[in-house]
């Protein structure tokens, strides 16, 4: 079931749960840079996704850090896939901005190809290393920002939670703001 939370005046909604069985218009895929599949939420958007994902993909001839890339959705019920390369976790000023790149790539897209509703994944977070909440408070801010910037566009945003912590984590940035 989706919840919903106002963050800096937008309503955010987010989901904890599997991100391939949502019903919207696009995922996000956290990739990694060849975006031929992986771990985590890659793989499992490749696996549910099937074969023409991948076959896909290999036209793309991979994708830079903090970049986005659209291909089809084929066996998901989402019509697209956005493929977004986050920042391997180092600690330095570069992992925001790059992660801050993923999503404001990915909206940028989505309004181009007219997408109206988007689920992402905590990016960056898994075997990236990137603190989650650290994550979440780039990828809130970036949103809102974009949001503020794309005020003429209707666009529905859900942060697909993996498990009950991840949502936590966006509920405590969303409190202190």
């Amino acid at each position: 079931m989706l919840e919903f939370e106002e963050y800096n005046g937008h309503k955010l909604y987010y989901d904890i749960g599997d991100i391939t069985k949502l019903d919207v218009d696009c995922l996000v895929n956290a990739a990694n840079s060849s975006l031929l599949g992986g771990g985590g939420v890659d793989g499992a958007i490749h696996r549910a996704a099937g074969r023409g994902l991948l076959k896909e993909c290999r036209t793309l001839n991979g994708c830079k850090t903090g970049q986005a890339k659209i291909t089809k959705g084929y066996n998901l019920k989402a019509h697209y896939v956005i493929h977004t390369v986050g920042p391997v976790y180092s600690g330095s000023k570069s992992d925001s901005e790059k992660l801050s790149g993923c999503y404001k790539n990915s909206l940028d897209l989505a309004r181009v190809y007219d997408i109206h509703s988007i689920a992402f994944p905590a990016i960056s977070t898994g075997v990236y290393g990137y603190p989650k909440d650290k994550a979440a408070k780039v990828a809130l801010s970036t949103i809102a920002h974009w949001l503020d910037e794309n005020e003429d566009y209707d666009i529905k945003i859900i942060m697909s939670c993996f498990d009950e912590y991840t949502a936590k984590i966006y509920k405590m940035v969303i409190s202190e703001n």
